[in-house]
């Protein structure tokens, strides 16, 4: 078992405060959006070679650490195991990070393995640089992804049924009807192309026509937020039109603050999760969550971003079909572990709460795993050997580690919360 060092991504929308409060160590100063635990080439955790008692220090570096991508490159089928590497290949095929929205992200969608096999493959042929702003690649791996919400959480996730957003964009028009102002046509474009009968045919149309309506879109957006901040009325649609004020706010005429009206607006209670297949265009607005997801770092924006859209590549991406919010619910076994099992098989999360005293929970490990605890403190038990970790630290634990114990520590006062991540394969 390997402790490890973690990368800090500071993107601009990250809290300044609230992974540092969770990890329980002094804040930056600046935003801290993401902390990544896993292998991603990117931005690979650093394993403490030492840290497992082994003194197998071999292309570490003077300090003892070893990027983790490096260390399972030296022999993948002990690290990961041999069903993960026939499976995977020989990388660990989950990324897992603590996510901290102060405000909105990018309105977005990650494409199926397929498309990101060929998006990488054409863009490397092209000669397209991995850093360049116009890249929509990085790599040749799928992002599907979950969140768990350790606050409450708020979020775009998914299409509505067309009725429901021609139902606000209805609303709205009536609202400059009452008030005797000019009507923005894009209104009554939106509801002529969600009156289709093809619902997705109809949310495309709808999705299209903002994305690529530029001055019209942001004008009809601005005409929309005067009209309601000047007192217009929501009526029932008080969550998506505050949504979409505030999405103006950050991100003044963005084509995304209309396309909001289109989504799933949904709030997380801390303890609930959901998921996200390929296609699915989300946006994460705000909240501290534990953020599962393929090893991979593939995104096509569609607005409230400043960064670049490639709007044909979007469309081909974007699965136009409307969707309930995909909610996970925790399973637990007779062994105790509480656990959430997306329908992907490069991983499932476990979450292990340990009261002082309590027994101790088996990891549900399959292939290899990363823990990070977030209280607290635990004794990781492996026939192999022991490491303690305390709140705020994290581990990587090869397959050939398991079967590990998570114990809480003795002498403890209060719980002890950690979650670990392993692969969506059954052990």
């Amino acid at each position: 078992m390997y402790e490890l060092e973690n990368v800090l991504r500071p993107y601009a929308w990250g809290s300044t405060t609230a992974i540092a409060g969770l990890l329980g160590r002094p804040a930056t100063g600046g935003p801290e959006a993401e902390l990544w635990i896993g292998a991603h080439p990117d931005s690979p955790s650093l394993a403490l070679t030492g840290a497992d008692g082994s003194g197998a220090d071999d292309g570490a570096d003077d300090g003892g650490r070893l990027a983790l991508d490096g260390l399972i490159a030296g022999d993948p089928e002990h690290h990961l195991g041999a069903d993960s590497v026939a499976e995977f290949g020989p990388r660990l095929p989950f990324l897992l990070k603590v996510l901290a929205a102060e405000r909105p992200l990018s309105l977005q969608v990650h494409p199926t393995l397929e498309q990101a096999r060929a998006g990488f493959a054409r863009e490397e042929a092209a000669g397209v640089d991995r850093s360049a702003a116009t890249r929509n690649y990085k790599d040749d791996n799928h992002k599907p992804e979950m969140i768990f919400a350790l606050t409450p959480f708020e979020a775009l996730c998914g299409f509505r049924p067309a009725a429901e957003p021609r139902a606000v964009f209805a609303h709205l028009a009536a609202c400059f009807d009452l008030a005797g102002l000019e009507l923005p046509a894009l209104l009554p474009r939106l509801l002529d192309d969600l009156a289709q009968p093809d619902e997705p045919a109809a949310l495309r149309s709808a999705f299209e026509r903002l994305i690529t309506g530029g001055a019209d879109v942001a004008a009809a957006t601005d005409a929309v937020v005067a009209a309601l901040v000047s007192g217009a009325p929501m009526g029932s649609h008080v969550a998506e039109l505050t949504t979409v004020v505030n999405l103006n706010q950050e991100y003044p005429g963005d084509p995304g603050v209309l396309i909001s009206l289109l989504l799933n607006r949904i709030s997380l209670a801390p303890g609930e999760a959901v998921y996200l297949p390929a296609g699915n265009v989300h946006a994460y607005l705000h909240g501290l969550g534990i953020e599962v997801m393929a090893s991979s770092d593939n995104v096509l924006r569609g607005g409230l971003t400043p960064k670049f859209v490639d709007v044909p590549e979007l469309l081909q991406t974007v699965a136009f079909d409307a969707v309930g919010v995909p909610r996970l619910s925790a399973e637990t076994t007779m062994l105790g572990q509480e656990l959430y099992r997306p329908p992907f098989r490069e991983f499932a999360l476990q979450r292990v709460e340990l009261l002082p005293g309590a027994e101790p929970v088996p990891l549900a490990q399959s292939g290899a795993a990363v823990i990070i605890v977030v209280s607290g403190a635990v004794l990781l038990d492996s026939p192999k050997g022991d490491l303690q970790l305390e709140r705020g630290a994290s581990a990587f634990l090869p397959a050939a580690e398991a079967p590990v114990n998570v114990h809480p520590v003795t002498g403890a006062t209060g719980p002890a919360v950690a979650f670990a991540v392993t692969t969506g394969m059954k052990a």
